[in-house]
């Protein structure tokens, strides 16, 4: 590899530490590396198209940043850290520099997830098309008042929820928001999907794990406010009658990892106990 990119998490004083130790590393093995903070990723469009490798310091949170940044680009991500959980980083803080060399010599394997499409329009508006690696949330917005959802699977009416929101979750998203609104965990490399209301008043309550090649239609049918979410750092209001299409997206988020291919369930109950 000779081209290494570095995001990380701007907020995190020991990210911006230990992305400064990473460069000052890599370089010195001969290796071209810029470094930016995770926040300012549509700045670096252009130097993405180069590099080889990205590395993400930081949390699930960062992570989720650098898919975006490198979408359409099949570039791998090595997630680092400094988080709380890191259910998606691969490296903690302290292996990291020794770990590096093994995987920059083609000795790890690459980990595919599936990502999903989200695309709406609001007042008329070309199409808008985002790509989320962890989930899709129609959700309330500032005002404490349930939103009405109408949702629709492959084009058939499935039900009208009354809830806080609704979630459309990859596998990789399922150890998220989804967990936590009662959705069930997947195997991280699945390509099904999960579709979970939030806290449903008189309305159905259970999550429906959808096949891949599903598309889903999450309707907006009351006035009150209304945002959608993309990933938790994508935000946006969505109008009475606005209409988000969700379903599989044609790009991956490929993680390179080192560990083995079962790590993912020996640390799950150490994850879900919020020790790392």
């Amino acid at each position: 590899m000779k081209n290494v990119g570095i995001f990380y998490h701007p907020l995190i004083e020991a990210a911006q530490t230990k992305a400064k130790q990473l460069k000052d590393f890599l370089a010195s093995t001969g290796i071209s590396v810029w470094v930016y903070s995770a926040w300012e990723a549509e700045t670096v469009s252009g130097q993405l198209d180069d590099t080889d490798l990205v590395l993400s310091v930081g949390g699930d949170g960062t992570i989720l940043r650098s898919a975006q940044a490198v979408v359409p680009r099949v570039t791998p991500i090595i997630g680092i850290n400094l988080g709380k959980l890191g259910f998606m980083t691969e490296l903690s803080a302290d292996e990291a520099v020794d770990q590096l060399p093994t995987l920059l010599s083609g000795k790890g394997w690459i980990d595919e997830r599936a990502m999903l499409q989200a695309e709406f329009s609001t007042n008329g508006q070309k199409p808008s098309v985002y790509h989320a690696l962890n989930d899709v949330v129609v959700a309330r917005g500032a005002i404490a008042r349930l939103v009405q959802v109408a949702v629709s699977v492959d084009g058939k009416h499935l039900a009208d929820y009354k809830a806080d929101g609704v979630v459309v979750a990859t596998a990789t998203g399922s150890t998220g928001y989804s967990l936590a609104a009662g959705g069930p965990i997947l195997y991280p490399r699945s390509k099904d999907f999960i579709l979970v209301p939030i806290m449903p008043h008189l309305s159905p309550a259970y999550a429906l794990v959808l096949p891949a090649e599903t598309s889903v239609q999450l309707t907006v049918k009351a006035a009150q406010p209304a945002t959608i979410s993309i990933d938790g750092h994508i935000n946006m209001p969505l109008p009475e009658g606005a209409a988000v299409t969700v379903k599989q997206s044609p790009h991956r988020t490929r993680f390179l990892r080192i560990h083995a291919e079962d790590a993912f369930y020996r640390s799950l109950e150490q994850k879900l106990k919020g020790k790392r």
